[in-house]
């Protein structure tokens, strides 16, 4: 199955990445600019895209940002620490992300005649972002029938909507994902904060896969008390 992956660079995507280079067939791998606080993890995709010897397609939305306000992941807005099953990660939200990736990537699918879209929603994801649940995956699916009806035959792959961070880091494990060259903090330093939700959960899923975490954070500890509360 030729398949198109959504790849932000971080540790999910490209587990999923190299998880099909190993049962399908890639086309490619397919990256957003959406005025995101830094590009740090695109440098990653981008490398993730040439270890699998697959082309990267990098699409400049980063204008759209910008009326996507009210984020910590696009605005001045300063990204909380904690884990994700706190309220305050709600302002991490960017309205419509999935949705407006997802339909880029199944117009190019369909123009490459690729079987299928993949993205690395999984269910840690659901408590914050309604773009990452089932539900969504379902109708976005149901609407790309109908959308490209009669031109194209694009199937909705999400392997990992129902697992958990922990799961993805053992698949990871599994297909020898040099974890390393992922990148997941929001704050985009030089090192991972090791504080922000996205470190906290990186953290907590290798603890819980019984896998050794090659990460540098510049805080060590945090995790372990956010996820004692």
């Amino acid at each position: 199955m030729k398949t198109l992956i959504v790849c932000s660079g971080g540790l999910d995507s490209v587990v999923l990445a190299h998880k099909m280079a190993a049962e399908a067939e890639l086309v490619g791998l397919i990256s957003f600019d959406y005025g995101q606080r830094h590009r740090k993890e695109l440098d990653f995709a981008g490398q993730a895209a040439a270890r699998l010897a697959v082309p990267h397609h990098l699409i400049d939305l980063s204008r759209l940002g910008g009326f996507l306000s009210g984020s910590a992941l696009t605005d001045a807005v300063e990204v909380p620490d904690g884990h994700y099953a706190e309220d305050s990660m709600k302002i991490t939200v960017v309205p419509n992300r999935n949705a407006i990736m997802l339909t880029i990537a199944f117009g190019l699918a369909a123009a490459q005649k690729a079987d299928a879209v993949a993205i690395a929603v999984h269910g840690g994801d659901h408590f914050i972002y309604p773009d990452c649940r089932p539900d969504f995956i379902d109708s976005f699916a149901a609407m790309q029938r109908h959308a490209l009806d009669g031109y194209a035959q694009v199937a909705l792959a999400a392997p990992f909507v129902e697992r958990s961070k922990a799961d993805i880091v053992q698949e990871g494990a599994a297909h020898r994902v040099p974890f390393a060259e992922t990148w997941s903090c929001y704050k985009g330093g030089a090192r991972h904060c090791g504080r922000c939700g996205t470190c906290v959960e990186r953290r907590e899923a290798f603890h819980l896969a019984g896998i050794d975490d090659p990460t540098d954070y510049e805080d060590r500890h945090f995790w372990a008390e956010a996820i004692a509360r």
